[in-house]
């Protein structure tokens, strides 16, 4: 009988110090989650991204708005100063350009590729166009257009709704990887968006849309409802297009949804206020 106890405490002893490691990792996991989706979404240098990778980016799926909201809060901080100094046009191409920079143009990368790939014969002649590394001339008109719709809309917006626009629409547009990745199959069984689309769980785009909408509202009140609705449906219509021209969707068109759900909410806005005026 003694034997027995003294063997029982070193194991509940052990078990404890297992018991603490599981809780330990538990709480280090989400923390781990938000700085694997901010070193991919954003320039900013963050600690342990050597050799990080994109393994489990799709796990951190959820925390894609988060991050977009702290862009946001970056970009109303950028605008306000631009503002200060600059007429509305000029501040406004300033706030584009860093919104860009900060993401390293990541979404407009695939941006232009899907435009590119809309001229391939086939879907395997599309997506040999989208792998190809340079740009060709319908992505570049493309992306050109796209981005003066992006700057006029955010110049023509006045002082209040520019900010709350600002603050909102990063998060928003963020929520759409995760729901594309779940309603639509991948294009390739290899590559970024494949690699993405497996590792997305399916409670992730509830997840990711609540907190979306959660910033939507708090920014843009309950017309943030309408706006987030406006911008998840442009691109599960972009996704639905390219499934049928891809046969799925890639990490581009996963990309291509971020850029047009934050034009989404520019135009929406837009339409919006110029409708109540």
């Amino acid at each position: 009988m003694g034997r027995v106890g003294c063997e029982s405490a070193p194991s509940s002893s052990l078990r404890r110090r297992v018991g603490g490691r599981q809780a330990q990792h538990a709480s280090i996991r989400p923390v781990k989650g938000l700085l694997r989706a901010a070193r991919y979404l954003t320039i900013v240098p963050l600690p342990g991204g050597a050799g990080a990778g994109l393994t489990g980016l799709g796990r951190a799926a959820p925390w894609f708005p988060v991050v977009g909201l702290l862009l946001g809060v970056v970009l109303v901080a950028v605008d306000r100063l631009t503002t200060r100094f600059f007429p509305a046009l000029l501040a406004a191409l300033l706030t584009v350009t860093a919104w860009k920079l900060l993401t390293g143009g990541l979404h407009l990368d695939g941006l232009a590729d899907c435009l590119d790939g809309l001229l391939g014969r086939d879907p395997a002649h599309r997506l040999a166009i989208m792998r190809d590394s340079r740009i060709g001339a319908f992505g570049a008109i493309g992306l050109i257009l796209f981005l003066l719709l992006e700057l006029a809309a955010l110049a023509e917006l006045p002082g209040p709704a520019r900010w709350q626009t600002l603050l909102a629409a990063p998060a928003i547009a963020r929520a759409a990887p995760a729901l594309l990745a779940r309603l639509f199959p991948s294009a390739r069984p290899e590559g970024m968006g494949a690699a993405f689309q497996r590792d997305v769980a399916s409670w992730a785009p509830p997840v990711a849309l609540l907190l979306a909408l959660a910033t939507a509202v708090a920014a843009l009140g309950a017309g943030g409802v309408v706006v987030t609705a406006v911008a998840m449906l442009a691109a599960i219509a972009l996704g639905r297009f390219f499934t049928k021209r891809l046969g799925g969707t890639t990490g581009d068109v996963l990309g291509a949804s971020v850029e047009l759900a934050e034009l989404s909410v520019l135009l929406t806005v837009s339409a919006w206020i110029h409708t109540r005026v």
